[in-house]
C-alpha cells in the first residue's frame, strides 16, 4: 500500500500543489528540490503551507541526494526538470544533464530500490505541432512550417500539396516531432522512465501536461508559463509581447485538474505503463489570453504587442483529446478558464514580479532564434 511519497521538483509551482494535496490525503511528503534560482527567485524558501512536509534542498544530477531522498518511500512523482522551449535551444547541456541525465541517475536507483509506482511529467511539447485535417477530411499528422514561409508571416501550416488545414484535438497515438531540446529531453523523460518500469515490473505513468496555469507559478521566469509571463509583464505596467500574429491555439489547464490527474495516476490501477495527455480539451489562442488578463487585471488599456517574431521551436496549434485520460484514468477537468483566470487574478493582486522578458526576447535575439 502506497503510504510514503517522494517528489523530484517538488518545491516547484506543480510540485508544490500537489505535495500539500497528498499531504491533506493522508499521505506522508518528501520534496527533493534544487531551489534553482531562476524559478525560486534570489530568496529561495520553502513555498507557504508545506507544514508536515519533509523538505531535502538537493539534485537529481547528484546521485548522493537522490538515494539520500528515496530511503523507505512507496512511490516517486518525478517532475524535476528545466523547461522552456526557446531557451533550451542554447542550453542544451543544462537541459539534457538536468532532465536526460537526471531521470537516468534516478532510475539507476530504483533498480536497486524499486518503489510500487512512478509517475513521470512529460509534455505536450513532444507533439511538435498538433494534428491537423484538410478539408477533403485527410488527417495529417506530420506538419512542419518551413522556415520561407515563416520570414513572410505565413504562420499557418499546410498540407504536402500546399493545401489549407483546420486544428484538431492531438491524441496520444500522434507520433512525437520533436522541436526543441526542450521537448527531446522530455520525450527522453518519459520513454526511460515507461522503459525501466517494463524491464524491472515498477509501475509506471507518464503525464503529458499541456499549459498548466495557477497560483504559485514564478512571476520571475521569462523562460516558461505564458499566463505567467504575461502577469509579470501587466504587474509592471506593460504590455504583454506575443508572437507571430497572436492567433496560434493552445490548451490551458488548471493546476488543480494536474493534481487530479497525478493522483489518480498515483492510485489507479488502469493507469500502468500509459502516456496520457492531461489538458482541459479546450482550445483558445494566445492573444485571447492576454486580452482577457489585462481586462480582469484593471489594465484593457495594455493591449498586447504582436511582435511578428517567430522563435525557433515554436508550433502553431496543439491542443489536447482527453478521451484516454478520461477513459482509463477516469480524469475530469474541472475547472474552467473563467473561474481559474479570476482564481489566478486574485492572487496577483498581492504578488510582485521582476520582469525579464526582454532579457529573454535578447537572448534569443544574440542566438538567431527569433526571427
Amino acid at each position: 500500500m502506497i503510504r510514503r511519497v517522494l517528489i523530484t521538483g517538488g518545491a516547484g509551482f506543480i510540485g508544490s500543489h500537489l505535495a500539500r494535496e497528498l499531504v491533506r490525503s493522508g499521505y506522508t511528503v518528501r520534496v527533493l528540490d534544487n531551489f534553482s534560482a531562476q524559478v525560486h527567485g534570489k530568496s529561495s524558501r520553502i513555498p507557504d503551507q508545506f507544514e508536515n512536509i519533509e523538505v531535502i534542498e538537493g539534485d537529481v544530477r547528484t546521485r548522493a541526494h537522490l538515494k539520500h531522498a528515496l530511503r523507505d518511500v512507496d512511490a516517486v512523482y518525478h517532475l524535476a526538470a528545466s523547461v522552456g522551449v526557446g531557451q533550451s535551444m542554447y542550453e542544451v547541456h543544462s537541459y539534457v544533464e538536468n532532465n536526460t541525465l537526471g531521470t537516468a541517475n534516478l532510475l539507476q536507483l530504483l533498480i536497486e530500490n524499486p518503489v510500487e509506482r512512478l509517475v513521470v511529467a512529460s509534455s505536450m511539447s513532444l507533439y511538435g505541432e498538433g494534428l491537423y485535417k484538410s478539408a477533403d477530411g485527410r488527417v495529417h499528422f506530420e506538419t512542419r512550417r518551413p522556415l520561407e514561409r515563416l520570414k513572410k508571416k505565413e504562420w499557418e501550416p499546410l498540407g504536402a500539396e500546399g493545401e489549407s488545414l483546420s486544428a484538431l484535438p492531438t491524441p496520444e497515438s500522434k507520433r512525437p516531432d520533436l522541436a526543441s531540446i526542450y521537448a527531446l529531453s522530455k520525450y527522453d523523460q518519459e520513454m526511460m522512465c515507461l522503459l525501466m518500469g517494463r524491464t524491472y515490473r515498477i509501475p509506471t505513468v507518464a503525464l503529458r501536461f499541456f499549459n498548466v496555469y495557477g497560483t504559485g507559478q514564478s512571476l520571475s521566469n521569462p523562460y516558461t508559463g505564458v499566463m505567467a509571463i504575461f502577469a509579470s509583464r501587466l504587474l509592471n505596467g506593460k504590455t504583454p509581447s506575443i508572437f507571430e500574429d497572436g492567433k496560434q491555439m493552445r490548451d490551458f489547464v488548471h493546476v488543480s485538474d494536474v493534481v487530479q490527474a497525478c493522483r489518480l495516476a498515483l492510485e489507479g490501477p488502469q493507469a500502468v505503463d500509459h502516456a496520457f495527455n492531461i489538458g482541459s480539451g479546450e482550445q483558445i489562442t494566445i492573444q485571447e489570453v492576454a486580452l482577457r488578463m489585462a481586462e480582469a487585471m484593471g489594465k484593457p488599456h495594455l493591449v498586447p504587442e504582436i511582435t511578428g517574431q517567430y522563435r525557433v521551436g515554436d508550433i502553431r496549434h496543439c491542443f489536447a483529446d482527453i478521451s484516454l485520460a478520461r477513459t482509463l484514468l477516469g480524469y475530469r477537468p474541472r475547472v474552467s478558464m473563467e473561474s481559474g483566470m479570476r482564481e489566478l487574478i486574485e492572487w496577483l493582486a498581492g504578488q510582485r514580479a521582476v520582469d525579464r522578458t526582454q532579457e529573454a526576447r535578447e537572448e534569443l535575439a544574440v542566438k538567431g532564434l527569433a526571427v
